[in-house]
């Protein structure tokens, strides 16, 4: 019998262990991908300087989504359009579709990962 003093006690949603990590792992690495697509089909377009007009501009602040084995800790990339102002409607934006700007909670991790093998 486990002395109850050894065993460290139940949380419940709170769970560390290898298919979490891989999970936040395939969900990093499916918005990278999705962000370097994005730049792949703007690459074309250029400033009056020359320069590239869509690039990466960092990170927003890092999030948690809730999913089905717990939360989450994402960091959503930043694009930048260099050539139109912030209240220009013909800006380029990035949204990425696998977390939607205000995605705080997920039904379950089943519903994550199909999209992340997309």
């Amino acid at each position: 019998m486990l002395d109850a003093s050894t065993s460290p006690p139940f949380q419940p949603g709170i769970f560390d262990d290898q298919l979490t990590e891989v999970a936040r792992a395939l969900l990093a690495q499916a918005v990278e991908a999705e962000v370097a697509d994005f730049l792949g089909r703007h690459a074309d377009l250029k400033t009056r300087d020359g320069h590239q007009r869509v690039v990466r501009h960092g990170h927003l602040p890092e999030r948690e989504v809730m999913t089905g084995i717990g939360p989450v800790a994402v960091r959503q990339p930043r694009v930048r359009d260099r050539e139109a102002d912030a209240a220009d409607p013909g800006r380029i934006r990035f949204s990425p579709s696998i977390l939607p700007p205000y995605m705080r909670r997920s039904k379950s991790i089943e519903t994550l990962l199909p999209i992340l093998y997309l």
